[in-house]
């Protein structure tokens, strides 16, 4: 057998695959090794001549070892080079651990605020995205902040690709902010401080563009998400709309047989173990250990399918794998006082969802006092933020879907059908198309009136009424929603609210004890060196270490490793010994997702029967009665009051307004029995601008009307058209393109149905009904087409 390359043959060693990788420098010819491997045809060299490589290849092909030996060549080079890509991931682990800020944007910034030199510090930072040279930035366009997750991980993964959150705001043309964090937090920084600082940061992007009318929008990304609403809620007239992605916020939330994270506080005994992990570390708790949670949840890629897929495909998949793992591979560490907020008050204290939780300075944190839209998006295949814990505060703070529009909250959700948790603010696919919606479609949000809706993004297809008024590729569509539609999705019945109040009962008590018998004698044996041991021995970074340049036994692989990308020689995929490894490789697969499967059920029957037991809840004061919820929100007085003093004001604005009123409360009016509304609706709303009056407008005034019409439509809905007379101008063309406006955007998704046919020459005819008023300029009629005539003789029949 020879090997051709530029006209030199080159002869090898069918027995020892490695031969080439010995070559002697300063010959073309393969160096003899120390030892010479044992041929296993040694005794028969009369059969196998050195230079008979045709007959050695016509005896390998009948006797059918050259799929073995194929196999076995780029089995060893696959090896070879796996073994490299690790090297690489551990050596890039080593870097970042250099790098005081080893973020993994890869967008230019600037820095604009630095939270370490705060009243309070912390160890946050605002930085301004500098967008790339073929992007212009609109600085009057609503900015947009993007806020990271720290939940274990480094930062940046939010702007981790151009095809990301950061990236489709750019392109959009918004200001773009990011809100990151030094892998060390500030000693004695506090959830509370790191709000307060996020507040800071957004006083000053508003400061920053005076030009711009539109508060600015605050992405969450995960941890990010219930951090930005504690924010919101504190702060309820800073920020813009809200857009949580996989944010937790109901932490007890799931369905049974799925969703088993939320059991592991109570199957720990509560979070005594999370103090006991902060004394161990002198007051430091190590993201490692979350992200050793989350890769617990799945056995199968953690143990197996993540390596085998580098392995089997190590020609190819090296940039990406080393790129995740530049971020998953670079854990991050917090305050144990941080760690034990999140852990007490949210992951099994579940407070913040129903107003439970209560600032240093003894403020509520309550997300109803939020004034700015919620998007909440959220999908089926997360198994980290089901969209259960996503959406279910809406069900702990509300008892019915009229209560959210009195409260003057605007709530959008979307959910995803498939895509992981990680994908929800990773995945190039969905920041192209669900948050390129978002963000095209954020001004329309805003002017939503209060209520439940569910955001839907489909395709712009041929049966699209209006493509024009589209921009994109998909249509994202506003469909009104109840609390029934959450309720749907899955949610804790009394009894499963009545085991997760026991078990954070039973938390509180452990680690009571803990803090009383144990936390003493832990704190005066743990060092800051011990701590740091604990830390470095940790296996999300020693296998790091392991697996790097530190280690004298793999400094040969990346020579190894050269010279075998040389002379690389993949194996068909046909060939049975590969077509053997992936059916093995799917068995393991299947064995670990069978035990991940079968932990779960035996998780989920423990933690239910343990808390559900009716002594255990009674010795834990929830009582003997089980009919009742171990949580109620209860009424606010406050709240009502508000609620009526601004149903008081709203009843003396029925014959208050001009053109502008009469245009929204007669669209509003028209569209009602349509329920659902689209992106076009903005781009319409643009349009018949120029029909109505010049007069100055901002965007919150247009969004006040929007909301003080609405308002009143709700309270008396005959009262209030017949009362729109009063809001039309005088003269008969001003009220023609007041109706040209109104009709056009009524028609704007297409036809609409009979009702609202009827509703619109309703509309017509009052308009129409109208008498001149003195000195007004003349017009003959309406501005009548086809259709409008069309639509008359319907209502009429």
């Amino acid at each position: 057998m020879t090997n051709e390359t530029q006209g030199e043959t080159r002869k090898l060693n069918l027995f020892n695959p490695f031969a080439s990788l010995f070559a002697n420098p300063r010959s073309n010819e393969p160096r003899t090794p120390v030892s010479q491997p044992i041929s296993l045809f040694h005794s028969a060299p009369s059969v196998f001549p050195t230079d008979s490589s045709a007959l050695r290849d016509a005896w390998f092909n009948v006797s059918g070892l050259n799929f073995l030996r194929d196999y076995w060549v780029d089995t060893c080079q696959r090896s070879i080079l796996f073994l490299d890509i690790l090297r690489q991931r551990g050596n890039q682990y080593l870097e970042r651990c250099k790098n005081p800020v080893p973020h993994v944007l890869t967008f230019d910034a600037e820095v604009i605020l630095d939270g370490r030199t705060f009243e309070r510090p912390v160890n946050y930072g605002l930085v301004r995205i500098l967008p790339p040279k073929s992007v212009t930035i609109d600085p009057a366009k609503r900015p947009f902040i993007v806020f990271d997750p720290r939940a274990g991980h480094g930062p940046g993964i939010g702007g981790m690709k151009q095809d990301s959150e950061i990236g489709e705001i750019l392109k959009a043309g918004h200001p773009c902010y990011f809100v990151g964090f030094l892998p060390e937090a500030v000693p004695g920084q506090t959830i509370e401080d790191v709000c307060r600082a996020e507040a800071i940061f957004v006083k000053k992007v508003i400061e920053l563009h005076p030009q711009a009318d539109r508060k600015p929008t605050l992405i969450g990304n995960c941890q990010a998400g219930w951090q930005v609403a504690m924010m919101s809620a504190l702060n309820p007239d800073l920020p813009g709309p809200l857009l949580l992605a996989g944010a937790p916020l109901s932490y007890w939330a799931g369905v049974h047989g799925r969703n088993p994270l939320r059991y592991l506080g109570g199957l720990l005994g509560g979070t005594w173990m999370t103090a006991l992990s902060g004394d161990l570390g002198k007051g430091i708790f190590d993201g490692a250990a979350l992200v050793a949670n989350f890769e617990s949840m799945n056995p199968a890629n953690t143990y197996w399918k993540k390596a085998y897929n580098v392995y089997s495909r190590v020609d190819t998949e090296a940039p990406r794998f080393l790129d995740f793992e530049s971020w998953w591979g670079n854990p991050i560490t917090l305050n144990a006082q941080e760690m034990q907020f999140i852990a007490d008050q949210l992951f099994v204290g579940n407070r913040l969802s129903c107003g439970e939780l209560l600032t240093s300075d003894g403020i509520r944190v309550d997300l109803r006092n939020i004034r700015s839209p919620i998007i909440v998006f959220c999908s089926f295949g997360d198994d980290i933020t089901p969209p259960q814990q996503a959406l279910d505060w809406i069900l702990d703070l509300y008892s019915e879907t009229e209560a959210i529009a009195e409260s003057g909250q605007t709530i959008v959700y979307s959910l995803h059908k498939d895509i992981g948790h990680l994908g929800i603010f990773v995945s190039g696919k969905v920041a192209t198309k669900e948050h390129g919606e978002f963000t095209n479609a954020m001004d329309l949000i805003d002017l939503l009136p209060p209520g439940l809706y569910e955001a839907i993004i489909t395709d712009v297809g041929a049966d699209t009424a209006n493509p024009e008024l589209v921009e994109g590729r998909y249509l994202l569509t506003l469909q009104p929603r109840t609390l029934d539609d959450i309720s749907a999705l899955g949610c804790n019945d009394l009894q499963d609210e009545r085991r997760f109040a026991t078990a954070s009962r039973i938390s509180d008590i452990n680690q009571g004890l803990y803090r009383t018998f144990l936390s003493p004698i832990v704190r005066a044996l743990a060092t800051q060196e011990s701590a740091e041991w604990l830390r470095q021995m940790h296996p999300n970074r020693l296998r790091f270490r392991l697996f790097s340049d530190n280690n004298v036994l793999l400094r040969p692989v990346e020579s190894l490793a050269k010279q075998v990308r040389k002379d690389r020689r993949p194996v068909s995929a046909n060939n049975p010994f590969v077509i053997l490894e992936k059916e093995v490789s799917e068995g393991v697969v299947s064995t670990l997702e069978t035990y991940g499967r079968w932990r779960e059920i035996a998780q989920e029957n423990v933690f239910l029967n343990l808390y559900g037991s009716p002594i255990l809840q009674t010795l834990v004061g929830l009582g003997a009665d089980r009919q009742t919820s171990p949580r109620q929100l209860g009424r606010s007085i406050t709240r009502e009051a508000i609620a009526s003093a601004k149903r008081a004001t709203l009843e003396a604005q029925f014959d208050e307004g001009g053109e502008i009123e009469a245009f929204v409360r007669a669209a509003l009016y028209i569209r009602q029995p349509i329920r659902s509304v689209d992106e076009r609706a903005l781009t319409a709303l643009k349009e018949v601008r120029k029909l109505l009056p010049k007069t100055p407008l901002t965007f919150p005034d247009f969004k006040e009307i929007v909301r003080n019409q609405y308002g009143i439509l709700g309270l008396n809905e005959t009262r209030a058209i017949a009362a729109l007379p009063k809001l039309l101008p005088g003269s008969r063309e001003e009220r023609a393109d007041l109706f040209d406006a109104i009709h056009h955007f009524a028609l704007m998704g297409g036809d609409i149905p009979e009702e609202a046919q009827k509703r619109l020459f309703e509309i017509k005819t009052i308009i129409g009904n109208m008498p001149e008023s003195a000195n007004a300029p003349q017009r003959t009629n309406l501005n009548l087409n086809q259709n409008d005539q069309k639509q008359q003789d319907q209502a009429s029949a």
